[in-house]
């Protein structure tokens, strides 16, 4: 009957070792997962972040295109910056104030041309919604 005991006792404390190296092992693969989550977190961020800056740059060099609808184009993808990523809204608003400073012409009595009225209504909108 000692024997039995013994055995049962010797069985018990094997199981209690083996949970606890099974939760040892659990914990170390969470670590490992979560570490390589935010790797991958950081490089998703630094692919948008390259992203934006590819597109804010083409829409930049674009701003003097000959062709309209390229400029306007340009405007419209510099405004939709400026909404998804309220740190560069500065940026783009300033950048949309000195295209306009720049290419200031006297209209008389017609409009101006539909991509510097999107600049203005762009800056107007700004203006209201601080």
């Amino acid at each position: 009957m000692n024997w039995l005991l013994l055995s049962e006792l010797v069985r018990n404390v094997g199981l209690v070792v083996a949970a606890f190296a099974g939760i040892y092992l659990a914990w170390q693969r969470v670590t490992a997962a979560t570490i390589q989550a935010d790797a991958s977190l950081k490089q998703a961020d630094l692919a948008r972040r390259d992203h934006v800056a590819e597109l804010f740059n083409r829409a930049v060099g674009q701003l003097t295109h000959e062709k309209l609808e390229v400029r306007l184009g340009a405007i419209y993808t510099l405004r939709q910056i400026a909404r998804d990523f309220p740190g560069l809204s500065g940026p783009t608003f300033e950048l949309l104030s000195a295209y306009l400073r720049e290419s200031a012409a006297t209209y008389g009595d017609s409009d101006p041309p539909v991509d510097v009225r999107e600049i203005i209504d762009t800056l107007k909108d700004r203006l209201v919604k601080p």
